[in-house]
């Protein structure tokens, strides 16, 4: 079996979704166990980030790229009831759906348009999802038309990658469209305290307009 360090490598250098999904079908029974002995803090510290400006009682909460469902379970301890999930791989889904965080849950590719209403979610996060070899800057213009105005976003993106990844023009795109505003920015962090050195993020909350 391929070591975490193999398999986050074979996902970033992915060529296409299907690829992506295959790679994640394999990973899905160590995953948890992979990341978590690595110090993988990006769920918790995303849910954090959500709770800040989003209170569990103002709607339904998209977790996109929702994996295992960390997020979801730290989002559920927060007592946020109205999770659904959506995930490429349906083996992470299956894991996900054993946690018992989410109402719903859907295999969905956030390169294309998402299987939800315009505007029905009062906020989203998403995770660990805009690496290399995973979701395009696209995804963020398909979160932003599913998430209701005054809603709000948590995402985070790789400080080395995001700009080759071409995430700069979307996010200018999307602010000066009126479509929403960046009103975080955290400092650059290491996603894994016990590992990945050199992995830099930096989280990001916006809110629709």
């Amino acid at each position: 079996m391929a070591t975490k360090t193999e398999e986050l490598d074979d996902v970033y250098g992915a060529k296409s979704p299907d690829e992506t999904r295959r790679i994640y079908n394999r990973w899905s029974e160590s995953y948890d166990a992979d990341n978590l002995s690595r110090g993988f803090r990006l769920p918790p510290v995303g849910a954090g980030l959500l709770a800040r400006h989003l209170g569990p009682a103002d709607g339904p909460v998209l977790d996109a790229g929702c994996g295992t469902g960390l997020a979801g379970e730290a989002l559920k301890i927060l007592g946020y009831e109205r999770l659904i999930g959506c995930d490429l791989s349906p083996d992470m889904l299956s894991a996900a759906q054993r946690t018992g965080a989410y109402a719903e849950l859907h295999e969905a590719d956030l390169g294309k348009p998402l299987p939800f209403a315009a505007d029905h979610f009062a906020g989203f996060i998403c995770v660990g999802s805009f690496g290399p070899g995973h979701a395009p800057p696209i995804s963020l213009v398909h979160l932003a038309h599913v998430t209701r105005s005054g809603g709000y976003g948590v995402f985070n993106l790789i400080e080395a990658t995001f700009a080759d990844q071409g995430f700069p023009p979307v996010m200018a795109g999307l602010e000066s469209s009126g479509a929403w505003e960046i009103v975080q920015r955290t400092e650059p962090f290491l996603p894994f305290l016990l590992g990945e050195p050199d992995l830099w993020t930096r989280a990001y909350v916006v809110r629709m307009r």
